[in-house]
């Protein structure tokens, strides 16, 4: 008898689609069964990297190398260890599928060390070909060829500040950032430059959790870590796997999460680096013929319907947590791997979500993924990029979802973008705006976000740019009187704070953009002369108090303090009090606080309505006028006021309500 799933129970629009929810709890329920069964847990199964790659046997004292291949001929190790001799070391085929080497590591005591670089020869039926071992844990670029090699990297017992139990579930603050752009220099940053000049930034501002990009080893520096080549390898460009270890045991100890952006949507497809053709054949990791290639991304697609690339894949996600004590992950273009034509359709009935476009041995790896990170840490958060809106993507696989803890709310800087390029700001709709940042289910935890690294990419723009433009250069002096950058100031904190505020819950902000950085990114590439001027970030802006980019700075900084203490992630939906087109006003009730937003271009209302719930009085809390906010101090926050009622109406307090300006109030006591 099937399981009466309860993700059917809470939401009756998906009662039509019941046979084929329970159909696919089904298979992940016998999967993980059939695991368990065979492999005691779905953690014991996902002990690849301890089996493949480069292993060292302390009790024999013997190096083991070992790769899944099933179609190659013939594989031969070979490195530093053997002055590069191609054939003198041969694996052997040991099953169907694998191949092995043992090396003793008395004859090679001076050789195959820690920090020596090798390669695998695969001879197949295209011929023969240098490969990086799949498992490898950290790949080297040569200076002068800039060809890949894989690493001997045997590292040392590390003393991990315990943090497992201290994430802040229900009040997480996102920053999502690149270690190799987040320097203030023309150049690539490094892990230990991130942990000494940023991870305190992040501390000051008050986000709780960082996000970082770029984390596997990629070739192509401008992919901005999306064309994986090494999957279990920390990228080497921004140092060693010890100092991304001390980065995140830094932030630990900080209060800070660190959330990996994980990368199992697709692969890079370059046979030279990454998994390509890896045993001659051209669908070992990934689909065969059209289905294993991204239209749009120029990489591969992996077939997760493949039992050795499920096991490829839930290794990797057991090696970054157990390894690196990652405390999440934010899984790259899940949109991607959900359907057959990756999310690039029209959802607009529920059909769209069940059909034979849906990729179901996608979703039964995604569920699976979520199934182990959770076993492994069960405060382990997972966050889906995913535009589509699949059903129960972002709730437990035991109740017929995927697993997901979070899902990013992808419509929301898109909404932003469309009314930031296409309507004039005294045609906003207010109505609409409340809408959008309340289209999501309730079980559905979602990520609010106004822009993301999305935004920031050179071809698109920045909302502080989109807002300020070339001003931005010449006219931030605190001196600076400029109705443009006035304007750009104060929506930029009105779009972030309502976004915070209404669009989800969890929040995340993409680094420089808290002090309206104002350039985009470029990474270095033919077209601009392979220049780093715009893989950076200047928080000499931010730190320059003769500018105004510190009092945007400042009020994002006051804006997550504040949240934070009105536990604002966590109070649900808000309660519309008034939407006022007309004027451009917006009153919502939350976390027992009264909103107050006026989006109005010029005008400020003396005596403005605001309706609130309960007599007696009321004091501001938050104020986006503030002149520490760049702002014009126009309204007095000592005020206390009074609600009052008239027959036949509801509580309401009176206000001088100043344009372009977002209030909080909170009942302070009745009398």
């Amino acid at each position: 008898m099937s399981k009466n799933l309860e993700l059917i129970n809470i939401d009756p629009w998906l009662k039509p689609a019941e046979k084929s929810l329970t159909e696919r709890h089904k298979r992940f329920v016998n999967k993980l069964s059939g695991i368990e069964k065979k492999h005691g847990s779905i953690s014991e199964y996902s002990n690849g990297y301890m089996y493949y790659g480069i292993n060292h046997n302390k009790v024999n004292n013997t190096f083991t190398y070992r790769e899944w291949a099933p179609n190659a001929k013939e594989l031969f190790l070979t490195g530093d260890f053997n002055d590069w001799n191609k054939y003198s070391h041969p694996l052997t085929k040991i099953n169907k599928s694998d191949w092995e080497i043992v090396l003793d590591a008395n004859l090679y005591a001076d050789k195959f060390v820690h920090g020596s670089k090798v390669k695998v020869i695969v001879v197949s039926d295209i011929g023969e070909h240098f490969r990086i071992p799949a498992y490898i844990k950290r790949a080297v670029q040569d200076d002068d060829t800039k060809n890949f090699s894989g690493q001997v990297w045997f590292s040392e017992p590390f003393d991990w500040f315990e943090f497992e139990n201290k994430i802040e579930r229900n009040n997480l603050y996102i920053y999502e950032a690149h270690i190799g752009m987040a320097q203030e220099k023309e150049g690539v940053g490094t892990y230990a430059e991130f942990t000494q000049n940023i991870l305190p930034r992040i501390k000051k501002a008050g986000y709780n959790a960082v996000q970082l990009m770029g984390i596997h080893e990629h070739p192509y520096y401008g992919s901005f870590g999306y064309h994986v080549s090494n999957f279990f390898a920390p990228s080497s460009r921004f140092g060693t796997p010890e100092e991304l270890k001390t980065l995140i045991n830094t932030a630990h100890k900080m209060g800070i999460a660190v959330i990996m952006d994980i990368v199992h949507s697709h692969s890079v497809k370059n046979l030279n680096e990454g998994l390509n053709k890896f045993d001659g054949s051209a669908n070992s990791y990934f689909y065969k013929g059209d289905k294993g290639i991204h239209p749009d991304w120029d990489s591969l697609l992996f077939d997760y319907g493949n039992e050795a690339v499920q096991h490829f894949l839930l290794s990797n996600i057991k090696y970054w947590i157990e390894e690196f004590h990652f405390d999440g992950f934010r899984f790259d273009g899940v949109g991607s791997m959900l359907y057959e034509h990756h999310g690039n359709e029209m959802f607009d009935s529920i059909d769209k979500y069940f059909n034979s476009s849906v990729d179901e041995n996608a979703i039964l790896y995604l569920q699976l993924a979520n199934e182990l990170a959770h076993s492994l840490n069960p405060n382990f958060i997972t966050i889906a990029e995913d535009v589509s809106g699949m059903p129960g993507l972002a709730y437990p696989s035991d109740e017929g979802g995927i697993g997901f803890d979070y899902r990013l709310g992808m419509g929301i800087p898109d909404f932003w973008i469309k009314m930031l390029t296409d309507v004039p700001d005294e045609n906003w709709n207010i109505r609409e705006i409340w809408n959008v940042l309340c289209d999501r289910l309730y079980y559905i935890k979602t990520v609010a976000y106004a822009e993301s690294h999305d935004q920031a990419m050179v071809g698109d723009k920045t909302i502080a740019f989109r807002l300020m433009d070339k001003e931005m250069y010449d006219l931030m002096q605190i001196t600076d009187r400029n109705h443009i950058i006035d304007r750009g100031l104060a929506l930029h904190k009105l779009i972030r704070f309502i976004t915070l505020a209404l669009g989800g819950q969890a929040y995340l902000n993409f680094m420089g953009n808290e002090f309206g950085h104002p350039e985009w990114i470029d990474f270095p590439r033919l077209g601009n002369n392979w220049s780093y001027k715009y893989a950076q970030r200047k928080w000499s802006l931010n730190d320059n108090k003769d500018l105004k980019y510190h009092m945007l700075a400042n009020f994002d900084r006051d804006m997550i303090s504040f949240a934070k203490k009105a536990n604002l992630l966590d109070g649900g939906y808000g309660n519309i009090l008034k939407i006022d087109e007309e004027n451009k006003c917006l009153v919502f009730e939350k976390s027992d606080l009264i909103f107050v937003f006026n989006f109005n271009t010029n005008k400020s209302y003396e005596g403005y309505e605001v309706p609130v719930n309960r007599l007696g009085f009321y004091k501001i809390v938050f104020n986006s006028d503030k002149p520490e906010y760049a702002g014009h101090n126009r309204i007095d926050d000592s005020m206390l006021y009074e609600s009052k009622t008239e027959e036949g109406s509801k509580p309401f307090i009176k206000m001088y309500l100043t344009n372009r300006t977002a209030l909080v109030f909170r009942y302070d006591k009745f009398m």
